[in-house]
């Protein structure tokens, strides 16, 4: 594993701030600021910089004994912890090492609040990063807790390119100990680029296995495939009788879907995504791709073997009494309730977008939504056409235009009804903002009849649209750039299933703190994307 550098710039602040200290008795403070502050309109500015060096790579390793190529951030997947409070200014350098194909960097959740160029999606907000190029991403963290980064690039964050990322900062629960970010993942054990092929065809392929923090076991003993080496681990933590554990976890699944749990133990639920929720109490959590919760697990059953004890070298054994969900939905919205509560003041009859979803197969199964696949061109991200003042937008970009009239406080409405038929859920993940999940329900969209909540409704940036049914999310228009709107499922994204927001497109050239590297990063790419050996065969994103 290689170390990574942290440089760390403290500017000290002008005035002492009175002390509200955040200890294992009082995490809900945070200096002079706590849970209760409005951190969509008021944040630290710290003045502290964490510099983080990202590289970009190809490696062979065997994560659950199965040697097979992987794509990492410094050689690890998944790659190094990004840590910084909140108010900080991330500065992380990304460079590409890969021979053949371009790379980004997503950082998942972040508002991204004037650094729309620093979002990290090839076609939207920049041109790819060239092999051998280097792209510094630079932008304050204007919320806190858990996330994860990875590259937008077409399908690399299933190959591995996905990392931690977690921002300090207060909770709505006490706990002793912060063990940090908890990756669920699918893994297969063919490059997913190679099996591209096949899910395009409609039918997704069904991976071997599944990692916790990037390790699991395989079974290699009835196999003559030499790739089948073994040596694969379980992912062990260690808790200690008494003791109040912080556990961030977070999907980065290909197209799966997972229940946790913890054999013996319930546990209190604290956030979701980057919103803490008034604490709730269960035994099992269903999240989604790209969903995080932060759970708060208390050591207090009888000392034994829950799949987390180190004084055992014995396979672990399950004595699970959760009853298995056999949808791929949510949680119960009314478990889900903001902490910092927040009405929707939004008026449907004026703000409300209906939109549809279908399908096509042409050359491949492509999804669409109002009849339109998104299809984005690597050259001319979106962002450089509003930067050239170009008004026109190709079909493909699938670009929705939303204006506030200059109030902040105005919203979008934004409903997708499922009238596939084919009875798949969706996790819909949004840049550049949290949503309020207005309604999530079975069923088509009916204006009037739906079960509508406008009052301190779940408020997250990711939320499953069910099968055969409806989600309707509200966001209020202050956030200048262009913004993506896209299914979690690695393969849909790439089958289409996306389209973005342009917010404010006058303003959005004036939020662009570092257009001079943004330009840099397309005069780079530009060259190299004529002699590419593998050209885009999908969505781009």
């Amino acid at each position: 594993m290689r170390n990574i550098l942290v440089s760390v710039l403290v500017a000290l602040a002008a005035t002492e701030r009175q002390a509200c200290e955040n200890s294992p008795t009082s995490r809900s403070c945070w200096g002079e600021y706590d849970i209760d502050t409005d951190f969509y309109t008021t944040f630290p500015n710290t003045g502290v910089i964490r510099e983080y060096w990202l590289s970009i790579e190809n490696n062979t390793i065997a994560p659950d004994g199965y040697t097979r190529q992987v794509l990492s951030f410094n050689g690890t997947v998944p790659g190094p912890a990004i840590t910084a409070d909140w108010g900080d200014t991330l500065v992380v350098h990304v460079t590409n090492n890969l021979e053949y194909n371009g790379t980004t960097v997503h950082w998942h959740g972040m508002r991204q609040l004037n650094s729309v160029e620093y979002d990290g999606v090839p076609g939207v907000t920049q041109c790819p990063i060239a092999p051998g190029d280097s792209l510094t991403y630079s932008f304050q963290v204007t919320q806190y807790g858990s996330s994860w980064y990875h590259s937008h690039f077409s399908l690399q964050y299933g190959d591995g390119l996905v990392g931690p990322l977690l921002i300090n900062g207060p909770a709505t629960a006490d706990y002793d100990e912060d063990l940090g970010l908890l990756f669920l993942s699918d893994w297969s054990h063919t490059p997913v680029f190679q099996i591209w092929d096949v899910a395009k065809q409609g039918g997704p392929p069904t991976l071997e296995n599944g990692l916790i923090n990037g390790t699991n076991t395989f079974n290699c003993g009835n196999t003559t495939d030499v790739n089948c080496v073994g040596g694969g681990v379980k992912h062990v933590n260690v808790f200690e009788a008494g003791k109040k554990y912080r556990m961030r976890l977070v999907s980065s699944a290909i197209d799966g879907h997972f229940q946790f749990s913890i054999d013996g133990h319930d546990f209190q639920v604290i956030s979701n995504d980057l919103v803490p929720i008034v604490p709730y109490t269960t035994d099992n959590l269903l999240i989604a791709i790209g969903q995080r919760y932060d759970i708060v697990v208390e050591a207090k059953a009888t000392p034994g073997n829950y799949w987390y004890d180190a004084d055992s070298t014995a396979l672990p054994t399950t004595n699970s009494a959760v009853t298995k969900i056999a949808t791929c939905g949510d949680e119960d919205m009314t478990n889900l309730v903001p902490h910092l509560a927040m009405d929707v003041t939004a008026n449907l009859a004026t703000d409300l977008e209906l939109n549809s979803l279908g399908f096509v197969v042409d050359d491949y199964f492509k999804w669409q939504l109002n009849s339109s696949s998104l299809i984005l061109d690597w050259n001319a991200p979106t962002t450089l056409k509003i930067f050239n003042n170009e008004s026109i937008w190709p079909t493909a970009y699938n670009v929705q235009a939303l204006e506030n009239g200059d109030d902040p406080e105005s919203w979008a409405v934004y409903v997708i009804e499922d009238n596939t038929g084919l009875g798949i859920s969706h996790p819909i993940h949004l840049h550049g903002h949290d949503f309020w999940v207005i309604a999530q329900d079975t069923g088509l969209f009916e204006a009037g009849k739906s079960n509508i909540n406008l009052k301190n409704p779940p408020r997250r940036d990711t939320a499953t649209l069910p099968g055969n049914g409806h989600i309707a999310i509200a966001f209020k228009k202050d956030n200048p750039g262009s913004w993506l709107l896209h299914c979690h499922i690695a393969w849909h994204v790439s089958e289409g299933f996306a389209m973005q927001f342009v917010e404010s497109e006058s303003q959005i050239s004036l939020t662009m703190t570092d257009s001079a590297t943004f330009a840099d990063t397309c005069d780079a790419w530009q060259p190299y994307s004529s002699t590419m050996i593998y050209p885009q065969d999908d969505s781009g994103v």
